[in-house]
C-alpha cells in the first residue's frame, strides 16, 4: 500500500477514534516488500511479524476495502475528510458483525475483514457499497468517499494477536483494481456466488497481482440490480374490495427519480412517505398508505387505473431531480377520472430545503382539497423543529433497510438510527425509529435477552415523546411496547394519543385495534381495522391475522376461518385456525392444522404459548390454549 502522511490534527482524531495510523495494513497482517521497506525505512507502525508458537489456521472468505483517492482527499480537505472517514469506518466495522463477518483490522483508510462464506462477504460488499452509495446524497456538495472492495478466499493465520495470510495480500491486490464504489472477486470466489440473482461478473482476464507469483483471474461485481427500487415490502398484500370514493381523498403517489441516480430512490420514496405521514394528520382527509399507493403504481402508470384501483379522487405525483446537493422537486395535484392537473408548483433548493417543500406542499394541498387546517395543526407547523439534514438522511436510509424483516437488516438500520441520534440528540424520530427495531428483534426472538430489548424498545419510545409531543410514532411505539409488556392501560393511552395526531394512518389503525382485541374490545378492533384495510388496500397479512383474532375473540369461528384463508402466506394463521375448527366440531381441519402449525414451528406447546399473548384476562389466552388441545396440540 501506498505511504501515507497524516497531519498531527488528523493522527488525533484518529487516535480518539480508535483507529490505527500506521497507513499499512498489510504491516500487521502478512509480511509483504511495502511493508518491510516502510519498516527499514522507520515508518511508525510498521512492523515485522512476530514468531509464531501456534498457528490456527482457518479457511474464510476475505474482504478487503480501501478508500479511493485518500491523499487526494486529504489534501483537499484533512480535518473533514478525517471526520467523514471516521463516521464510515465506525459504521462499516459495526456492520460487519451483522452479516455474519468479522473486522481482523482496521488501518488508517481501510479495513479488512473474514466472513464464513463467499456468499455472506458478497452480501455485505453489496450493502456496503450500496450504504455508500447512499450516503453520498447527503455529503452536502463535498466530495463523497468511495470505498474500493475486494474478495478472496484462502487460509488465515491467528497468532501473536494478528492474522495473516497469503488471501490477505492477495485481497489488497484485487481491490486496487475496482472502480471507485465498486467490488471485484478472485475466480475462487465466483465458483461460490456465480449463480447470486442480485449480481452479474465480468472477467477482467487474468492478472499478474503484484508480488503474487501465479496470475489470478479477477471478475468486476455488477450489482446494480441489488441498487435498483426495493419490493414494495417484504409482507404479501392482499387487494381489498372496492368502496365508494369520498370527494376528499388522496394518493401521493412515490416522486419519480429524475436524475436517474440509483442512491436517490431512498430520498424519492422517503419524502413521498412523509408526504403521506403529514397528510394522515388532517381528519377529513382519506390517504391511502404507503405500501398501497408504491404497489398500485408498480403495477400501472395509468392514472386513472391507479386511482380506481385505490378508491381515491386525487393524485398528488411529482419528480425530483438531484445534482450535486441541489434539488428541484415538481409536484402536481389531479383530478384523476379526469386527469386534469388542479394545481402545480416546483422548487428549487439545497437538500437542506427538504422540510420547507413538505410543509408547503402539505398545507397545500390539504387547502386545495378544501380541508379544514385546525388550530392544533397550525400550532404544529409552527411549532416543529426541522433536524439535522443529515439525521434525516439517515433515517430514510434506515427504513428502507427496516421493510426487509432480516436480522442483518434490522441491526443495520438501528445503526443508521444511532447515529442518527449523534448527530441531532433533539431528534424523536430517530427513537422511535430505533425503538421499532428492538420491538422487532423481541418479536422475532432475534436476541438472547428479550426483555432487555422490549424494556429498551419502551425506553426509546418514551425519549422519542419527550423530544416531539406532537409526534404520532414515539405514542404508536410506547403503545406497542407496553402491549407486550402487558400494561394494557398506558397501552391503549398511547395508542389513543397517536391516532389524535394521525387520525388516518393506516398500520396506526390496526396495530390499535390488535391492541384491543387484548382487553377485550374486540367490536372496536374490527371497525379500525376494517378502515385500515381501506386506507391501505394493499394490505399485508398482518392486518388479516389481528382481525381473525378479533373474530376469534367474539367467537365468531367461521369468520375466524374465511379471514384467515385470505392470507397469502398462512403460516402464522395455523394456531387460530386449528382452534377455531375445533371448536366448530370439526376435527379433520383441525388435525390438519395442527399439524400445520407443527411442521412450521416443531417446538410448538401449548405450555410455551400460554406465556405470549398479551391478553388482560388470563381466561382469553385459556380460549385459544382449550381449541389448540381440542385440535390435539399439546
Amino acid at each position: 500500500m501506498k505511504e501515507r502522511r497524516t497531519s498531527a490534527p488528523a493522527l488525533r482524531l484518529f487516535q480518539l477514534a480508535g483507529f490505527c495510523m500506521s497507513g499499512h495494513l498489510c504491516a500487521k497482517l502478512a509480511p509483504t516488500a511495502d511493508c518491510i521497506a516502510a519498516a527499514n525505512n522507520g515508518v511508525k507502525g510498521a512492523m515485522v511479524i512476530a514468531r509464531t508458537d501456534k498457528l490456527n489456521r482457518k479457511l474464510s472468505a476475505i474482504l478487503y476495502a480501501d478508500v479511493h483517492g485518500y491523499s487526494r482527499l486529504m489534501d483537499k480537505d484533512e480535518e473533514g475528510t478525517v471526520v467523514r472517514l471516521i463516521r464510515s469506518l465506525s459504521l462499516i466495522s459495526s456492520l460487519v458483525g451483522d452479516y455474519g463477518g468479522s473486522v481482523v483490522d482496521t488501518a488508517g483508510d481501510g479495513l479488512v475483514a473474514l466472513f464464513p462464506s463467499a456468499t455472506v462477504a458478497l452480501d455485505f460488499a453489496v450493502e456496503m457499497q450500496r450504504e455508500m452509495s447512499n450516503a453520498a446524497v447527503w455529503s452536502g456538495g463535498q466530495e463523497p468517499i468511495a470505498y474500493r472492495i475486494g474478495i478472496t478466499i484462502g487460509d488465515t493465520i491467528v497468532g501473536d494477536g494478528g492474522v495473516y495470510g497469503h488471501g490477505i495480500n492477495m485481497a489488497a491486490r484485487i481491490q486496487a483494481l475496482a472502480s471507485p464504489g465498486g467490488i471485484c472477486i478472485a475466480e475462487s470466489v465466483h465458483q461460490f456466488v456465480r449463480n447470486e440473482p442480485d449480481c452479474s461478473f465480468r472477467s477482467l482476464g487474468k492478472q499478474k497481482l503484484k508480488n503474487i507469483a501465479d496470475e489470478v483471474e479477477v471478475l468486476a461485481v455488477d450489482f446494480s440490480r441489488a441498487n435498483v427500487e426495493p419490493k414494495v415490502s417484504a409482507l404479501p398484500f392482499a387487494p381489498a374490495p372496492q368502496r365508494s370514493v369520498p370527494n376528499s381523498s388522496l394518493a401521493v403517489l412515490p416522486l419519480e427519480n429524475a436524475s436517474g441516480d440509483p442512491a436517490d430512490l431512498h430520498l424519492c420514496q422517503g419524502v413521498a412517505a412523509d408526504l403521506i405521514s403529514n397528510l394522515c394528520r388532517f381528519r377529513n382527509l382519506m390517504v391511502i398508505a404507503r405500501h398501497s399507493t408504491f404497489a398500485a403504481t408498480a403495477q400501472t402508470r395509468s392514472l386513472r387505473a391507479i386511482a380506481d384501483q385505490l378508491g381515491v379522487r386525487y393524485l398528488l405525483s411529482g419528480r425530483l431531480r438531484r445534482v450535486g446537493n441541489k434539488l428541484r422537486i415538481a409536484v402536481d395535484l389531479i383530478e384523476a377520472q379526469t386527469e386534469n392537473t388542479i394545481w402545480s408548483e416546483h422548487y428549487d433548493g439545497g437538500i437542506e430545503d427538504i422540510f420547507a417543500f413538505q410543509d408547503d406542499v402539505t398545507a397545500t394541498t390539504a387547502s386545495r382539497l378544501a380541508v379544514q387546517i385546525d388550530v392544533a395543526e397550525k400550532r404544529r407547523f409552527t411549532a416543529q423543529n426541522h433536524p439535522n439534514v443529515h439525521a434525516y438522511g439517515l433515517i430514510l436510509r434506515g427504513q428502507d433497510l427496516s421493510f426487509r424483516f432480516r436480522p442483518e437488516s434490522n441491526g443495520h438500520a438501528r445503526r443508521l438510527y444511532r447515529q442518527a441520534q449523534e448527530l441531532d440528540p433533539q431528534y424523536a424520530r430517530s427513537y422511535a425509529a430505533m425503538s421499532r427495531t428492538f420491538n422487532v428483534e423481541w418479536r422475532y426472538a432475534w436476541t438472547t435477552d428479550p426483555e432487555g430489548a422490549l424494556n429498551e424498545a419502551l425506553n426509546l419510545a418514551n425519549l422519542a415523546v419527550e423530544h416531539d409531543d406532537l409526534d404520532a410514532r414515539g405514542y404508536s411505539e410506547m403503545g406497542l411496547a407496553r402491549l407486550y409488556k402487558k400494561e394494557h392501560d398506558p397501552a391503549i393511552a398511547a395508542y389513543e394519543r397517536a391516532l389524535q395526531l394521525n387520525p388516518n394512518d393506516a398500520d396506526l389503525l390496526a396495530e390499535m385495534g390488535d391492541c384491543l382485541v387484548y382487553v377485550r374490545q374486540a367490536e372496536r378492533s374490527v371497525k379500525l381495522i376494517e378502515r385500515a384495510m381501506r386506507l391501505n388496500p394493499y394490505y399485508p397479512d398482518s392486518y388479516l391475522w389481528y382481525l381473525g383474532d378479533a373474530y376469534f375473540q367474539l367467537g365468531e369461528y367461521e369468520k375466524t376461518i374465511e379471514t384467515l384463508q385470505k392470507m397469502r402466506d398462512d403460516s402464522e394463521g395455523h394456531r387460530l385456525m386449528a382452534a377455531s375448527y375445533a371448536y366448530l366440531g370439526n376435527a379433520r381441519e383441525a388435525e390438519r392444522h395442527a399439524h400445520a402449525l407443527l411442521e412450521v414451528h416443531p417446538n410448538f406447546t401449548t405450555a410455551q404459548w400460554r406465556k405470549v399473548p398479551p391478553h388482560k384476562y388470563p381466561e382469553d389466552t385459556e380460549l385459544l390454549i382449550e381449541g389448540l388441545r381440542k385440535a390435539g396440540v399439546r
